[in-house]
């Protein structure tokens, strides 16, 4: 079967397509950082899976990665942006200085979810937001559940590291 694992057929791949689909996630994300992201993941996706995607299937398998990685991201934002406006909206008795701390924890874990590599950040919400298990993120990802794991290990590590009390 003819696939993308020859370098010279994924480097066509990648000159004929890349613009497009950075295009493509770029309209949607309006942002230019985050769509390079998806961008890159999925050429690394792509590379990960060559020998499973025939050449003619690699524009529209790089699309439809693009595309989910962008949903999910989406997700996850709508998912704070929900939670941040929960809290928001409700009357408190708290103090001002409870209020202070819970804000500044707040940003505290929102700067060390954006430290975290792109692929334990993922891992970490569709696990902790989306409540999806090991094993589906790990298909949805294409990877094992080893690497999931190992993943979320890490991901846990690092925001134990930039957060005391996680």
């Amino acid at each position: 079967m003819d696939n993308v694992c020859e370098e010279q057929q994924y480097n066509t791949i990648f000159k004929t397509t890349s613009k497009t689909v950075f295009n493509y996630i770029y309209y949607k994300f309006g942002n230019e950082e985050k769509a390079n992201d998806a961008v890159q993941e999925a050429f690394v996706k792509l590379w990960e899976n060559c020998s499973k995607v025939a050449p003619d299937k690699a524009k529209s398998y790089l699309f439809t990665v693009a595309n989910n990685l962008y949903l999910n991201v989406i997700k996850a934002e709508k998912v704070r942006l929900k939670h941040a406006d929960k809290h928001r909206n409700e009357s408190t008795n708290e103090s001002p200085e409870f209020l202070l701390e819970e804000q500044q924890f707040k940003e505290k874990l929102e700067n060390a979810l954006d430290a975290l590599p792109e692929n334990q950040r993922t891992t970490f919400l569709l696990n902790r937001i989306d409540g999806k298990k090991y094993a589906e993120i790990a298909e949805l990802e294409g990877v094992s559940v080893k690497a999931i794991e190992k993943r979320m290990h890490l991901a846990l590590k690092s925001l134990r590291d930039k957060i005391d009390g996680i």
